[in-house]
């Protein structure tokens, strides 16, 4: 499959990269690391990368501003998302052919080719495969500005490698990646400033989260509670995992208000999960999921659904 990917990128002049909305340190950094990967192998190529910018990222990266007639016989690449609602810009489907790069399970199956692997701890881990694919069928090469993307993505995505996700290849990759020029320590201080700022939001998360008998837990975070501590919607991810550090936590969902719609975020230690969130317009790993709802009522249904697959689990 990744050398159909590479063949496909060379049959085309035109390249746009999409990834999902509210995006993390891997959609940036699988989005923006393939653009860098593709643009020095193939500099005559026109490569973008798109999507409403998050300006707690920018330590990265910004994604790139086009007109609609740049798709007309397009390449459309899109990375780091499991279904066709979270992908952040809706013009994808004008392109002339898609490719899906990704590691959540495959319950969309969208595109004209697709690769998917669960094992991966990150999509920016795939990338790096893809080169390693390329560098030996192709002889690609890797620029720095890519590496340093890649490495940004794995770091965020494996919790600074401390979730269960970083496996032996991750650490590989990793490993391969620090060897090139750029400076790690202005992606931790980025990702640093970041987790500064939620430090307080975190001690909201632990005194105002509510838990059942079962071990279900639920917390609402609205647009309020997001002013009051200068953080954004999509700047609560990184939060998301620490309530698993509460004892009797058996899965939790948080809920956070975003303009009219509230997103949702569901995490377990066992129970699977993203079954419920492809009930509400979502998707995910079984314990790592997303959706999102439209009134609060829907969300007392999430929440109590959540009870449910904790009860019988």
């Amino acid at each position: 499959m990744k050398r159909q990917i590479i063949d496909t990128i060379e049959r085309y002049n035109t390249i746009i990269i999409h990834r999902h909305v509210r995006p993390d340190p891997d959609a940036y950094g699988s989005q923006i690391g393939l653009k860098e990967l593709i643009i020095a192998n193939y500099p005559e190529k026109k490569v973008y990368a798109v999507g409403e910018h998050d300006p707690s990222l920018t330590f990265l990266a910004q994604p790139d501003e086009i007109a609609n007639d740049v798709y007309d016989g397009a390449l459309v690449i899109i990375t780091d998302t499991a279904n066709t609602e979270r992908i952040d810009d809706d013009r994808y489907s004008t392109g002339a052919a898609i490719v899906k790069i990704d590691h959540h399970p495959n319950d969309d199956a969208y595109g004209d080719l697709l690769w998917v692997n669960t094992d991966a701890s990150s999509v920016s881990e795939m990338i790096y495969e893809l080169f390693k694919e390329g560098q030996a069928y192709k002889q690609w090469t890797l620029p720095d500005t890519a590496a340093r993307l890649l490495f940004a993505g794995i770091v965020g995505d494996t919790g600074r490698f401390r979730f269960p996700s970083a496996s032996p290849t991750t650490f590989e990759t990793a490993a391969q990646l620090i060897k090139y020029n750029f400076n790690r320590n202005q992606i931790f201080d980025g990702m640093y400033e970041m987790d500064h700022k939620l430090l307080q939001l975190q001690g909201y998360f632990y005194q105002y989260f509510e838990m059942d008998e079962n071990g279900a837990a639920s917390l609402k975070i609205t647009e309020k509670i997001l002013n009051e501590y200068g953080v954004t919607a999509s700047e609560t991810s990184l939060l998301v995992g620490s309530l698993g550090n509460v004892k009797g936590i058996c899965a939790w969902v948080i809920f956070i208000e975003e303009g009219d719609t509230i997103r949702v975020r569901l995490r377990s230690k066992g129970p699977v999960i993203n079954e419920l969130a492809k009930k509400y317009n979502g998707g995910g790993h079984p314990l790592a999921s997303g959706a999102s709802v439209h009134s609060w009522e829907e969300a007392a249904q999430v929440a109590a659904d959540l009870k449910e697959i904790c009860r019988q689990y």
